[in-house]
C-alpha cells in the first residue's frame, strides 16, 4: 500500500504544472474578452512574471500602444502605458518594478495568436510588455521568448485599433486592457 501511495505521489509531482492563463477584457475599437494559455513549461519565468503582474492588477488599464497591421499588437507597459495617469508619449519604453528576465527561447514558431515577450536589443531584457501575433512571422522564431497563445478572442485582437504613427504607434485614444485576470 505504501509503495502504491509513493508511486502515485511521484507521478503527481512529476506531472505537468497546472495550466495558467489570462483572461483579458479589452475596450475601445475592440471590445471583448481574450483568453491566453501561458506556456509554463516553455517559458516558466516569463509566465510566472506575467501572472504575478496580472494578479497584482498591474495590467489593468494598460493600453495597446503599438499595433502593426498584419504583424502584431503590443501592450503591457505597466510603467508608462496606463490609460489614466500614464505617459502616452513614453508608452512602450517602460516595464515593471520586477527584474528583467533571461531569455527562454524555444522551438515554438511565431504564428497567428502566439504571445511573445517584448524586449530591447538585449535578449535578456524582457520585463512586462508582450505582443500578440496577427499572422505568422518566421523571422521572430528563436529570437523572442514565446510565453503563450490566444485560445479564444482572436476576433477581439483583429479589431484592436491599428497604429498609424512611427513604428506602429497608436495615435489618439488607444484600446485598453480594462481587466487582466489569472485563470486556471
Amino acid at each position: 500500500m505504501m509503495r502504491n501511495t509513493l508511486a502515485a505521489l511521484a507521478l503527481l509531482i512529476a506531472g505537468p504544472a497546472l495550466a495558467t492563463g489570462l483572461q483579458i477584457e479589452v475596450a475601445g475599437e475592440a471590445n471583448g474578452t481574450i483568453t491566453i494559455d501561458l506556456f509554463e513549461d516553455t517559458a516558466p519565468n516569463h509566465a510566472a512574471q506575467i501572472a504575478a503582474l496580472a494578479e497584482a492588477g498591474a495590467y489593468d488599464g494598460v493600453v495597446f500602444h503599438r499595433v502593426i497591421d498584419g504583424f502584431m499588437a503590443q501592450t503591457g507597459d505597466v510603467e508608462f502605458g496606463k490609460l489614466d495617469g500614464g505617459d502616452m508619449s513614453r508608452a512602450g519604453s517602460g516595464g515593471s518594478d520586477k527584474p528583467n528576465l533571461k531569455q527562454e527561447f524555444s522551438d515554438t514558431p511565431y504564428e497567428r495568436g502566439i504571445v511573445g515577450m517584448a524586449r530591447s536589443q538585449s535578449p535578456d531584457s524582457a520585463n512586462s510588455q508582450f505582443f500578440i501575433m496577427f499572422a505568422a512571422e518566421p523571422r521572430l522564431n528563436g529570437q523572442y521568448t514565446v510565453v503563450g497563445k490566444v485560445t479564444d478572442g482572436m476576433d477581439v485582437i483583429d479589431a484592436i485599433k491599428l497604429g498609424k504613427g512611427g513604428n506602429g504607434a497608436v495615435i489618439g485614444q488607444p484600446d485598453v486592457m480594462t481587466s487582466v485576470k489569472v485563470i486556471d
